[in-house]
This record gives structure tokens, sequence and C-alpha cells, in this order.
């Protein structure tokens, strides 16, 4: 069964990465939320999309303390996701990004976070980033722990590079954009034994599409569109 995974908690149904979008989610029935984290100044993680708030201030110049009313941490969201299949972490860290992280030590926060969870939700967990390097270190840190390599292109190869990458780094999971997605990359990453999450679509025949040629699991804002879609 292809797991219906609500994106940013249900970004389309309540504020993004807020408590109320994760309830959303389970409200409406989903199997699994996304979720973004960004450090703060004092190496909290904060779930949050972008290095600053709207007003401009930046999270790494902030303090858990001083996070805005409505915005959490990532200990408090996954108190929310209790009981979701699937739980799948974005670690926000880019060589490009104000708050870049060089060390990877944000890696090793989001380790501790989940350590601290009952064992037997381990394997709920699906740490993903687009920088390589930043899902190696949480693969080295916690090898029990599947990581996907978020990805927003594939090339001419119908994704044979990004797959021999990901396999050869020991992930577990891609994580293309759904545009990029065709039955050869799926067909490709299911040999390898990687799972196949697609972001971010809203779209019912798409979805319905994405499920046929066999992904794992569709990032979507909408879950309760993607499950009428699918007949769930």
């Amino acid at each position: 069964m292809t797991l219906v995974i609500g994106h940013k908690g249900a970004a389309g149904l309540a504020r993004e990465n807020s408590l109320v979008a994760f309830r959303a989610a389970r409200r409406v029935g989903a199997d699994g939320v996304e979720l973004d984290v960004r450090r703060t100044g004092d190496g909290a993680l904060a779930v949050h999309h972008d290095p600053n708030l709207p007003d401009g201030r930046a999270l790494l110049g902030l303090t858990a303390d001083e996070l805005p009313e409505g915005m959490v941490a990532l200990p408090a969201v996954l108190d929310a996701c209790e009981g979701l299949a699937l739980v799948n972490v974005e670690i926000k860290n880019w060589p490009l990004d104000p708050d870049y992280d060089e060390s990877l030590g944000i890696a090793e926060a989001v380790v501790a976070a989940l350590a601290a969870r009952p064992d037997a939700e381990r394997d709920r967990y699906v740490v993903s980033c687009f920088h390589l390097e930043t899902i190696d270190r949480m693969r080295e840190l916690a090898p029990d722990v599947v990581t996907g390599w978020l990805v927003g292109l594939v090339g001419p190869d119908d994704g044979a590079q990004v797959v021999a990458e990901a396999g050869r780094r020991g992930h577990r999971a891609l994580h293309p954009h759904h545009g990029l997605v065709t039955s050869g990359l799926v067909e490709r990453a299911h040999a390898a034994g990687l799972s196949v999450n697609a972001w971010t679509c809203n779209e019912p025949d798409r979805i319905r599409w994405l499920a046929d040629v066999g992904v794992d699991g569709i990032i979507t804002d909408v879950p309760d569109v993607a499950l009428r879609a699918l007949g769930r």
C-alpha cells in the first residue's frame, strides 16, 4: 500500500509545521507526516521550513524559549505524531543557507532527539535531507534509522546515478520530486532496496498514477484529498 504522508503536517489544512497541522493530518487519516527542522541559537531543533521568521529574525539568533507562539521544537511534534506509521524528519541544511551547519552537528541533535523516544518508535522514523553529507552523518551516528536522499534532479538516465549513489552510501530511501518519478526510476530504486517517497503532490490523478507505478509514499499538502483519490 502506498502511504499518504502529510507535508509539513497538513499544510493545505492548517498552518504548516504547526501542532494544529500535525493533528489535522492524524484527524483525516494520514499514514504519516513530513516536517522540517532547523537549529536555534541554543541548539534546539525548531520545526520550521525557512532559516528566518516572517519578521526577518534568524532562527539561529533565537533560543528555544524565544520562538514565537505557535512554533514548536521537535520533541513536541514527535509527541503529537505518536502512533502514525511514518514520521519523516527533513533536516534543513544546505551550503547556501545562512544557517548552514558545516560541522553537521544538526544531525547529532536529531539523533539525540530520536534516541530520547521509546525504542518501539524507531522503525517509524525516516530522516531526509538534500545535503548528502548531512544524511551520511546521520546514518553514521544512527545506522538503525532509515535515511533518505531528497533529490530535485535525477539526470537523463531514469535515475540510475542517484539510485546507485544513494545505495552506495547506505541510504534506504530516495525522495524525488513527484515530477521526476517514472516507472523506471521506481523499479531501479526498488531493485536496489530503496523505498521511494515522492514530494509534494496534491493533484488526484497524479496521486493515483504515483500509486499505480509503485511509489511507497506520497507527500502531500492535502492528505484528505490523497486518501480519497486512492479510495481510502
